[in-house]
């Protein structure tokens, strides 16, 4: 087994992730020593890396247009107008504000596809508020790490459509068949421990009051642009409903979230939230925005391309079941274990789902694990790493928005607490739930 091209391929992988080389380096470099090991001729392992890209060319396409849809909501500014309203309302508050960040937090991966573009603007003006109420940010990192994981985990809609979709292609191109539309009937199980997660920090782990100094005006000059209370406008109304209009297109029997953010963003130009020349500016945007994490998905569906065109995969197959003794529940604690450890050197639970799936649809089908199992152990295995890992946007967003006067620290008080509550229950539940499903 430790000779085995796939395995150390992973391997290289993972060690030149958690070394800091850039992600895409890291999938090219594995890339190359996975086929060389395997005796492919480097032009052989190229074809079979760019031929295999083509595999999540849809999901690059939606990661692009739902930045384009995420920049003009952003342009409009009603993300900032719904969430700065919420939190007013609910100041003084403290477990209830906590709670309402999650949830401003989880809008941002559906609704209003933002991602951790509302953070900047929302949490820094917030900061007086929390030091006043004496309120853990270890807490409120919590909170936002949730309201930027849990949904796409959980809900099949924004993000979690893509999650969704990954997933069901990449478990395809191993040769196992699954609905799409059918995958949340299984991830809702960790959506559930992640409120758990979540209501633990928030309830328990750092309900005591922490005092932080007072924030310098200057500190936050450019973060908070008015303490107005803030108004909807037609121009937001309009944006809201190109958002909804979005939304229930993902969910209608269209299914479409590429179709989707086209009739978002049409709504807005037609409504005059945006205007026609915009629409440039809005893509370059997406681009910039999602362009990055969309080659990351390309790479990673021609890694997995190639690491089943090596041939190596079933002997890895059987030298992990007969290590595992033909054990399930071996079985799911290791593919669960090392999901965790290519995720936490990665940063993205969406660019590991090609890289695990070759490895655990065959691993899995030899030891008797059934479909929604399969699933439930992949959906784990990915989504781990994005709680946790310094790499990951939803642990630098949190920080970079709590961190603004220099008294949030990234590892200690995002990284550890997001960790500890909401990837330790996912492992838990995706070992029960594997051998019960």
């Amino acid at each position: 087994m430790i000779s085995n091209p796939v395995f150390l391929s992973v391997i290289v992988m993972i060690v030149l992730c958690l070394l800091k080389l850039n992600v895409l380096f890291s999938l090219l470099v594995a890339a190359l020593v996975g086929g060389a090991l395997a005796g492919m001729p480097l032009g052989t392992t190229m074809n079979a890396l760019v031929g295999g890209m083509g595999g999540n060319s849809s999901t690059a396409l939606s990661y692009i247009l739902l930045g384009a849809l995420a920049a003009a909501l952003h342009k409009t500014g009603v993300a900032t107008v719904l969430a700065r309203s919420i939190v007013r309302w609910v100041q003084g508050k403290g477990a209830m504000l906590l709670l309402v960040l999650a949830a401003v937090a989880s809008l941002s991966q559906n609704l209003i596809p933002v991602h951790i573009a509302f953070i900047p603007i929302l949490v820094p003006p917030l900061l007086a508020v929390l030091n006043r109420l004496k309120i853990d940010r270890r807490a409120a990192a919590t909170a936002l790490t949730f309201g930027l994981k849990a949904p796409y985990v959980a809900l099949p809609v924004g993000y979690g459509w893509i999650f969704h979709g990954i997933i069901t292609d990449q478990m395809a191109e191993n040769g196992l068949m699954v609905e799409q539309g059918g995958i949340w009937r299984v991830l809702w199980i960790l959506g559930a421990a992640m409120i758990a997660g979540l209501l633990v920090a928030v309830l328990i782990t750092y309900r005591k009051p922490r005092d932080y100094q007072e924030i310098a005006p200057k500190a936050l000059a450019r973060a908070s642009h008015s303490e107005e209370e803030p108004k909807m406008t037609r121009r937001h109304w309009i944006a809201l409903v190109g958002a909804v209009s979005a939304l229930a297109v993902q969910v209608s029997p269209v299914g479409s979230l590429q179709i989707g953010a086209l009739l978002g963003l049409a709504i807005m130009v037609v409504g005059r939230a945006i205007t026609w020349v915009d629409l440039d500016e809005m893509l370059h945007s997406g681009i910039g925005m999602m362009g990055f994490i969309a080659f990351v998905m390309l790479v990673a569906a021609g890694y997995g391309a190639v690491i089943r065109e090596t041939g190596a995969v079933q002997s890895l197959v059987a030298s992990a079941g007969g290590l595992m003794g033909g054990s399930r529940l071996i079985a799911a604690v290791v593919m669960i274990l090392v999901g965790l450890f290519i995720t936490m050197g990665i940063g993205t639970s969406f660019g590991t789902i090609p890289i695990i799936a070759a490895i655990y649809v065959p691993l899995a089908a030899s030891l008797g694990f059934s479909v929604p199992a399969t699933v439930l152990l992949i959906g784990t295995a990915a989504a781990l790493g994005d709680a946790g890992s310094p790499a990951s946007d939803s642990t630098l967003g949190p920080t970079a928005g709590l961190n603004v006067d220099g008294q949030h620290d990234h590892i200690w008080d995002t990284c550890v607490p997001t960790f500890l509550h909401f990837n330790i229950p996912l492992i838990i539940v995706g070992v029960i739930g594997a051998l019960m499903l």
